[in-house]
């Protein structure tokens, strides 16, 4: 009987820490070889990170990746090993994958189907390897194989699908099931986006029915880079089954999961299946033949516990709060910042980012410990003393309520009571002054007498620009990070004042849209996530309609008014910016779907494309924001669209013209 323990890694890793990448990679090596794993899987560009952008081709940044794997190689005595890296060969840049048996480098792996789309641009750096193709790379002075190739290890084989190689038709396993493998490998960075999971666990499940073999997927896991969030997810399947999944969204550096592969069942699977045909051609150079016994196994697999919150009715809202508050927790250490300043209105937006924040140190402690959480926010001493969570928040939350004659005493209080329930520290002040003297000298200047009849967007946006001075003031003063509040929804429209309430060095939530904030705010009111608690100060959030508050109060200014029904609002927005329809389309596809008026429903697609189109330059200015969904709008990874343009003149006449 011949059954094989095999292994997946997670790792959180930093884009070119060289020390503190091996470092985690030998950790995980070491956990794998205590539990008697003779094959692991670690994830694609671990060595470097995934994201160091135009770095890759920094000559120094290729060399160093080189010198870790050989300072690596000792580590995987006694086992089979993958590693992610970059490699330079025949002049141009590869993403490639490691393989070391037993201390030694047997050979190279290639990707060959690079993830060029969304928020990957692998084909910038990298070329994509042909199938079939076999080539040799020198290394320190040795040859080893490099292209297209499997592994034969001690009669075991074993081969790689790459991340994206999984998703595409044409998967590279049909043609390593051809040749008769029996593990498959999946080095994987993928992002984490909502549903996504459910997608990978489809195809590792099918690659290993279809294939007839055990398969590993790994990933990473953290914001390594900034922009994009990793989930984890360890994946391992057998006779088209998972036999075991790693958490997700951990605050762990590193974790392994394994489960033991039952080799005969898979060959015996292959053998009378009546459809399976074979390579009957000689091996040739695309098989790599390694002098090495892997150690069979008795063992059955231990499960890992599945987290309770993967089953909940309401998973968005738990993937939101858990991938924030990862993206979050991460960025702040990673930027050695030593806390978050937000400048708390009183509102959804502004509330929601506030206790991500909380939630961000809930998570930590629960998945790290008390101790562990104080010494990964190593840039803030002042944690050294703290004996609670509530003393880490107070240390590392700091909110400021900025009054106006035009705020209300409803959003003052709301303000402070998100503040206490997040155990942050709040302060309010009013800036009334600040803003008479700016209207003054602007006023004699101009010779220009201002009245909101005649000024109304200037004396709107000059109340959310004497805001930002102070935030950013308190946020170099506590070398801590400014985050803004913006969401997508507004980002859309280009419903925010620059320099204002877009003030920040993160945008944690403007890769979401307003009305799943609302659905979200409510959830944590009311439930909250599992093995947390919920948050009954947004009870007096909801006390006031969503408002920006810059008009004098007895204009009872509201977004919706503003803009429009922001449900209304994302419909549009996915129309015309995700799908790509044209105005008149959009209109036609509302006046079946949505429950308003005709000529309401006209009026609103007008507005939104032409504040589409003037707020493209907004949008290119926007702190970085984390990736959730295919519906973002950064322009920097996702959403491209020109600063200048038409914007749609002729296609809006058409539609203003439509009869009604």
């Amino acid at each position: 009987m011949r059954r094989l323990k095999v292994a997946g890694a997670t790792l959180n890793q930093i884009a070119m820490d060289w020390s503190g990448n091996k470092r985690r990679i030998g950790l995980a090596i070491a956990r794998a070889r205590k539990d008697s794993v003779q094959v692991l899987c670690l994830p694609e560009l671990c060595i470097t990170g995934y994201g160091c952008e135009d770095a890759f081709f920094n000559p120094h940044v290729q060399d160093s990746a080189l010198e870790m794997l050989e300072a690596l190689l000792p580590e995987t005595a006694g086992m089979f090993v993958s590693f992610g890296l970059p490699i330079r060969h025949k002049g141009v840049l590869f993403n490639g994958t490691a393989v070391a048996v037993d201390g030694k480098l047997v050979g190279f792996v290639p990707k060959k189907a690079l993830a060029g789309d969304g928020v990957h641009y692998e084909p910038r750096w990298f070329k994509a390897w042909k199938t079939d193709a076999v080539s040799d790379i020198e290394i320190g002075g040795r040859h080893c194989p490099f292209g297209d190739i499997h592994f034969d290890v001690g009669g075991i084989k074993i081969g790689f699908e790459i991340c994206e190689e999984a998703w595409v038709a044409n998967r590279p396993g049909a043609g390593l099931a051809r040749r008769a493998v029996d593990l498959i490998l999946n080095p994987s960075a993928s992002h984490f986006a909502f549903g996504k999971f459910t997608t990978r666990k489809q195809f590792v499940c099918e690659g290993s029915r279809a294939f007839n073999v055990g398969y590993v997927y790994s990933n990473l896991v953290g914001n390594e880079s900034g922009r994009i969030v990793f989930d984890g997810g360890i994946l391992i399947a057998d006779d088209g089954r998972l036999v075991n999944t790693g958490s997700r969204f951990s605050y762990q550096e590193f974790q392994v999961t394994s489960a033991v592969i039952d080799l005969d069942r898979n060959r015996v699977n292959r053998e009378r299946l009546a459809s399976y045909q074979p390579d009957l051609s000689e091996p040739g150079p695309t098989k790599v033949s390694v002098d090495f016994k892997l150690a069979m196994t008795g063992e059955d697999t231990v499960m890992d516990a599945p987290s309770s919150w993967e089953t909940s009715p309401q998973l968005k809202e738990e993937e939101f709060s858990r991938a924030v508050s990862l993206g979050l927790f991460d960025f702040l250490r990673k930027s050695h910042q030593s806390g978050f300043v937000i400048s708390l209105s009183g509102g959804t937006d502004s509330a929601a980012v506030t206790l991500l924040c909380r939630l961000a140190l809930e998570f930590a402690n629960q998945d790290i410990g008390f101790d562990e959480l104080k010494k990964r926010l190593h840039a803030n001493k002042a944690l050294s003393s703290a004996r609670s969570l509530d003393d880490v928040a107070r240390e590392t939350i700091f909110c400021a309520y900025q009054a106006t004659e035009n705020s209300s005493v409803a959003t003052a209080n709301a303000a402070h009571q998100i503040a206490l329930d997040a155990a942050a520290t709040f302060v309010s002040w009013n800036v009334d002054a600040i803003l008479k003297s700016y209207q003054d000298i602007v006023s004699k200047a101009m010779k220009l007498e201002l009245t909101w009849k005649a000024h109304d967007i200037a004396l709107q946006n000059i109340q959310a620009r004497v805001r930002g001075p102070s935030v950013w003031m308190i946020a170099n003063l506590r070398n801590a990070l400014l985050l803004s509040t913006s969401n997508r929804s507004e980002a859309a429209v280009g419903y925010a004042t620059m320099d204002g309430d877009t003030c920040g060095g993160l945008s944690p939530i403007a890769g979401i849209d307003k009305n799943f904030l609302k659905v979200w705010a409510h959830w944590m009111n009311e439930v909250g996530p599992a093995g947390v608690r919920s948050f009954k100060s947004l009870e007096s959030v909801f006390a006031k309609a969503p408002t920006a508050e810059l008009r004098p109060q007895d204009q009872n200014q509201t977004d919706e008014d503003d803009l429009m029904p922001y449900d209304v609002l994302d419909q549009i927005e996915r129309l015309a910016i995700r799908d790509k329809k044209s105005p008149l389309d959009v209109f036609r596809f509302l006046q079946h779907k949505a429950s308003y008026p005709a000529p309401k429903l006209q009026q609103w697609t007008i507005k939104f494309f032409r504040l589409w189109c003037r707020s493209q330059w907004k949008r290119e200015r926007y702190a970085p924001a984390f990736h959730l969904d295919d519906e973002s709008l950064d322009p920097k990874t996702w959403c491209r669209f020109p600063i200048l343009s038409s914007g749609f003149e002729e296609e809006l006449e058409l539609l203003a013209k439509v009869q009604i």
